[in-house]
């Protein structure tokens, strides 16, 4: 993987050419990924989908250099935050200190740390609830402090692998929300992989259809809905009727 070390002006840059991915040897190999060639310009919200074990995550891991690629080449510029499904804060932190040890990774002092900290969970509208641990936050408070997290690492590409999958209709459509108004202040480029298509819609500029197993790319929408957008609005689920039988008319052609 190269990641350039000029800081972007305006967002990160991606981009993946031929890249495949295998695990394992032999018999035993699995090939996730096939021949990905995909960019993200700076700024841009693009989000992945496919169907289960289509290689989407493993194509995160990738932009993150938590994997290298078996072929291919993976180039990122500027800095990289991700986030999981799952918000992985330590428990027994606050989420003012779940959020600091990332600004401590960057080397910021102790009064910046509790500074900066403070303002990052009032921008994801937790102000007040610093002082509380992981067990006393609601799940979608918790992945509030995550993102909060990842935005105190100061990113250019924002990764993100499921984050409200686990969460309630209600909850996921207000940290939607939530999504729309901290990017709006900032030029962050967002990878956001999700299985639900109205959620695709939703948020990204362009929704990337991946094969199944291995994942290739087999189509891209464009996402010209201007915001802000609701996910029960007629034009997101129009386009996401449209993308949903462009998905099952590939998963029918895998499963034949």
């Amino acid at each position: 993987m190269t990641v350039t070390g000029q800081r972007p002006a305006v967002g990160g840059h991606v981009r993946l050419a031929g890249v495949s991915k295998v695990f394992g040897r032999g018999s035993s190999a699995v090939r996730a990924l096939d021949q990905i060639s995909l960019e993200v310009q700076p700024g841009d919200f693009t989000c992945l989908i496919g169907a289960s074990g289509c290689g989407k995550s493993t194509l995160l891991s990738l932009v993150a250099g938590l994997e290298q690629p078996t072929s291919g080449e993976v180039s990122v510029s500027g800095r990289v935050a991700i986030m999981f499904q799952e918000p992985a804060l330590f428990p027994w932190l606050t989420a003012a200190g779940n959020v600091e040890l990332a600004l401590r990774a960057r080397g910021a002092g102790r009064a910046e740390r509790r500074q900066r900290a403070a303002e990052l969970l009032a921008t994801v509208n937790l102000g007040g609830f610093g002082g509380k641990r992981p067990h006393e936050l609601s799940g979608g408070m918790r992945q509030r402090v995550a993102l909060a997290r990842a935005l105190a690492q100061d990113a250019d590409v924002l990764l993100m692998d499921e984050p409200f999958g686990a969460l309630d209709a209600m909850t996921r459509d207000l940290l939607h929300d939530e999504l729309d108004r901290v990017c709006s202040g900032r030029q962050l480029t967002i990878v956001f992989v999700t299985h639900n298509v109205r959620e695709a819609v939703r948020l990204g500029d362009r929704v990337v259809v991946l094969s199944s197993r291995p994942g290739r790319v087999v189509d891209e929408f464009a996402v010209p809905i201007s915001h802000p957008r609701r996910i029960d609005s007629a034009p997101v689920a129009e386009l996401a009727a449209r993308i949903t039988d462009r998905l099952r008319e590939e998963m029918s052609h895998d499963a034949r």
